[in-house]
């Protein structure tokens, strides 16, 4: 369900208050008795951080609500978002989060990156405060994540990693020989850790043969 705020709707945001102030003023126009319950919403930005939209995108209990990737980005999408951020409310006021709410939001990074219309944060709200993904650095963690990557982009991602080891361990073979070398041609042992870039331990084990 799409909030209508006139005022709202024409918001840039400048900074991680004015999502907690645009999306404390909706929370608070619930009835009470459905502020006891977890919210799930979505804001699509544009470009600028305009707010191109905000939607309701499900209502669960005093603990849990849930949203598939497809309630999450179907409005966001038809708006032409560019980017989205993800807000909901903790009804107990406790504003960490919980496995459950790290989970989805590995899940909708994943499918943002896919979909190139990126989470650009996640906030925890209550009537007293808010928690954000970003701000505290749990984001940029979750973006790490392999858990909800494509088995191929995981395969390709390891296949990578796989050649830098493999480059690295080649130049340090090289430097090795060529500290064995310049040991054999009397080099000191300072000037041939200043031009290899090895240990002293290192060079000094190195059979001279």
């Amino acid at each position: 369900m799409e909030i209508r705020l006139s005022k709202v709707k024409k918001t840039k945001i400048d900074a991680r208050q004015d999502v907690y102030e645009i999306m404390r003023t909706v929370l608070l126009r619930e009835q009470k008795v459905d502020r006891n319950r977890e919210h799930l919403w979505v804001l699509g930005l544009a470009a600028d951080n305009t707010i191109l939209l905000i939607e309701l995108v499900s209502k669960g209990s005093f603990t849990r609500t849930i949203a598939e990737p497809m309630e999450i980005y179907s409005l966001a999408l038809q708006k032409r978002s560019v980017k989205i951020i993800l807000v909901h409310n903790h009804p107990s006021g406790l504003l960490k989060p919980s496995l459950a709410d790290k989970d989805m939001t590995d899940r909708m990074l994943q499918c943002g990156r896919l979909l190139k219309v990126p989470v650009l944060d996640h906030f925890i709200i209550s009537e007293k405060g808010y928690f954000s993904f970003a701000e505290d650095g749990l984001l940029a963690e979750l973006e790490l994540s392999t858990k909800y990557m494509l088995e191929y982009e995981v395969k390709a991602m390891g296949v990578k990693e796989g050649k830098q080891i493999g480059h690295k361990t080649g130049l340090n073979d090289k430097a090795r020989e060529m500290a064995r070398l310049m040991k054999v041609k009397g080099y000191a042992i300072k000037e041939i850790m200043d031009l290899t870039g090895l240990s002293k331990g290192i060079i000094q084990r190195l059979k001279a043969e």
